[in-house]
């Protein structure tokens, strides 16, 4: 078979990495400083403003929605798998550290309140995705540190500064800056109550960030999984339910659009969601759920789902959702001690199916109910963390039945909001070109999307890093035909590759995973299109635009378990076993 291959080499982008996980193997921690010039050298496509004078907003805000609002206050950074991995390091007090949290990244992170931050990796895609926000993040940080002393007029902090800065008081600091006055207000938004606290400790000090690794061998990662799993087998044995004896589908998603699916919590409670919103005068929301009448193609659910994630910050409102999630037999696991991935297990026989989104089919209520199946559904990991998880649960479970990859990725040739199915995947970690059949065609997206395109017969790429391309390293894949830039569909690959071949995935071969012994599917929703110009990930969020696309993603996800599992369980009752 000839190869097309696309030779995505860029000595930049290979002179970064080296140079970080060289210092990364010191036994003290380094600056991040010392990385500046090579970062800026690689021509991030995802911080293409880094060498300039002028701050790149975009770059700013795609760093700070990945890291914590305490980093202000942040001056070393430690990096490690386990715990008790930090405890022999000598920080006794790591349980003590307080949880924090960023908007755009789960990650585990605790903060000592005196200047640490402790991170727990998963993978050394953690480090590929860490390190460079770090960078970029001071780099943005010192360039406005630089601005606001020397340009922000000093009476301007002594203004009253309501919860929105007036338009004359965004004009003045947006001049100072060189920036635009809606780059001001997207800070605004990023920041919230913590923007003007932000901004005067900018102006106060430069950053200057020191970063250490605790430990980061390839045992750890295993150990730290094992621990991952061992975890969630004791969370739901006092239930009755031990995941490595029962027939599972394996999804990697995210945390919500399947549990909101199948409960049909946000349409039971629409009246109380659409009370929420008036309550918060969200009156852009109001305007659209007063349009969807005179909409038909449009989705009440959808905008449901939407408001749900709003509704859901009331603590009683999150306990009476988990509560009646429980009655249906699905089960939150959430990962406590180890990196902070989120899984949940779903009893397909448990579910009611009257509870269900309309758009989810399944032919037979009474067999379903007669499934012993588990839906092992987990918050979807970064890069190799996806061949470490799915390794570890294959080990340990002789009954897969499907797995089944929905994630964000980058296009090239379509739409943010549109749906990708791909059949071929290069993965940028084994340099392996998968091959393989996709269950999933446009026929099973389509009819849940009223604007968005659905594309199939796509190639993917699994890149190492969101800020490890430029635009050289893009236009290979281009010119290739890969329009599909993601981060976690050749490490899911090569675990199912290891899942029914008898050795070790291979490096640098096309492989042929077309006899693969259970369904396989795999579905991206285009979150940012990088060759378009604003299209960036740094230049905003999917927002509700992006629900569309996830949620007929998982529409479709579910509509092939079920109807999988109708077939199952109608052949076993058929041979009374």
């Amino acid at each position: 078979m000839e190869r097309v291959v696309p030779q995505t080499s860029s000595e930049e982008i290979q002179l970064y990495m080296r140079t970080y996980y060289s210092l990364l193997r010191s036994s003290h921690a380094f600056h991040i400083e010392t990385l500046v010039e090579s970062h800026i050298a690689m021509q991030s496509s995802l911080h293409p403003g880094a060498g300039d004078v002028k701050p790149d907003v975009g770059a700013l805000i795609y760093a700070a929605l990945r890291l914590p609002g305490c980093m202000d206050a942040i001056e070393n950074i430690l990096i490690g798998q386990m715990e008790k991995a930090f405890v022999s390091a000598g920080y006794n007090a790591i349980h003590q550290w307080a949880r924090v949290h960023a908007p755009g990244r789960r990650r585990r992170m605790q903060y000592d309140g005196a200047g640490t931050l402790a991170v727990f990796i998963a993978s050394r895609s953690d480090i590929d995705d860490l390190i460079p926000i770090l960078t970029a993040y001071q780099i943005e940080w010192n360039k406005l540190h630089l601005l606001l002393r020397a340009n922000l007029p000093p009476d301007w902090w002594g203004q009253k500064h309501g919860p929105a800065l007036e338009d004359a008081q965004a004009a003045t600091l947006a001049g100072a800056l060189n920036v635009s006055v809606q780059d001001v207000r997207r800070l605004e938004i990023v920041w919230q109550a913590r923007f003007l606290p932000m901004l005067a400790a900018m102006r106060d000090a430069p950053k200057g960030l020191r970063v250490q690794m605790i430990n980061g061998s390839l045992a750890d990662y295993r150990r730290a999984t094992a621990s991952w799993w061992e975890e969630l087998r004791q969370n739901v044995s006092g239930d009755g339910i031990d995941p490595e004896q029962r027939p599972i589908y394996f999804v990697s998603s995210n945390t919500h659009a399947l549990v909101n699916l199948l409960t049909g919590f946000a349409s039971r409670y629409e009246g109380d969601l659409i009370a929420h919103i008036k309550q918060q005068n969200h009156e852009a929301l109001l305007a659209e759920y007063e349009t969807l009448s005179s909409e038909p193609k449009k989705s009440v659910e959808n905008f449901l789902y939407y408001v749900l994630g709003k509704y859901l910050v009331q603590a009683d409102a999150k306990e009476q959702m988990r509560r009646e999630m429980r009655e249906v037999g699905i089960y939150r696991v959430p990962n406590r001690y180890g990196f902070e991935i989120e899984a949940q297990l779903i009893d397909v026989g448990k579910l009611r199916t009257e509870w269900f989104d309309s758009r989810v089919k399944t032919a037979s209520a009474p067999l379903l109910a007669h499934s012993d199946a588990l839906i092992l559904n987990i918050d979807y990991p970064l890069g190799m963390a996806a061949y470490e998880i799915l390794s570890r649960i294959t080990e340990r479970n002789d009954y897969i039945h499907g797995i089944y990859v929905m994630g964000k990725a980058a296009t090239l040739n379509a739409r943010v909001g549109d749906v990708m199915i791909p059949n071929v995947v290069h993965d940028e970690h084994s340099k392996n070109t998968y091959l393989f059949n996709n269950c999933f065609t446009a026929r099973d997206v389509t009819p849940y999307m009223a604007y968005g395109n659905v594309l199939d017969n796509q190639k993917a790429i699994t890149a190492l890093g969101t800020f490890l391309q430029n635009n050289r390293y893009m236009s290979v894949f281009y010119r290739e035909g890969y329009t599909d830039i993601e981060m976690e569909a050749g490490p899911y690959l090569s675990a199912v590759y290891e899942a029914f071949r008898p050795r070790r995935h291979p490096e640098n071969e096309v492989v042929n995973l077309y006899s693969v012994p259970f369904d396989l599917g795999v579905l991206h929703y285009a979150s940012d299109a990088p060759m378009k110009h604003g299209q960036t990930l740094g230049a905003g969020s999917l927002a509700y635009m992006g629900v569309e696309s996830t949620y007929a993603s998982a529409i479709a996800i579910l509509n092939r378990i079920l109807y999988l599992e109708t077939q199952r369980s109608g052949h076993h009752i058929a041979l009374g076993t």
